[in-house]
């Protein structure tokens, strides 16, 4: 009986894996927030990947912050590689309100 367990056990978490999968990847092709965001002097540059993964510069330092995030509705909530923690709301599709700054979208990177 346990030797029946074990593969229906493996069948089940590949199964549950590949869902997933296909689920992130549908997510990461879609979500409207994806991209950059910046403050109005360009201090910050706050780019969200489309893997969930985030790339914040400040000033000359390119790639300051590094971590991932989550989105549920408006609400973004952020874990750093460092541990640090952080959130933000999108106040519409063009303005986010992160730490006490005001980033907006910039829709042109050419």
């Amino acid at each position: 009986m346990r030797a029946l367990l074990k593969p229906m056990a493996v069948v089940l978490a590949a199964a549950t894996s590949s869902s997933l999968h296909a689920e992130t990847t549908m997510t990461e092709k879609t979500h409207p927030y994806v991209g950059m965001w910046v403050t109005d002097d360009n201090h910050v540059r706050h780019e969200l990947l489309p893997n969930g993964r985030y790339d914040e510069a400040r000033g000359l330092r390119e790639s300051a912050y590094q971590g991932r995030y989550e989105i549920k509705g408006n609400h973004i909530e952020y874990w750093d590689d460092t541990g640090f923690t952080a959130d933000g709301d999108f106040v519409d599709e063009d303005t986010l309100h992160h730490g006490g700054m005001v980033l907006r979208r910039v829709r042109d990177r050419r």
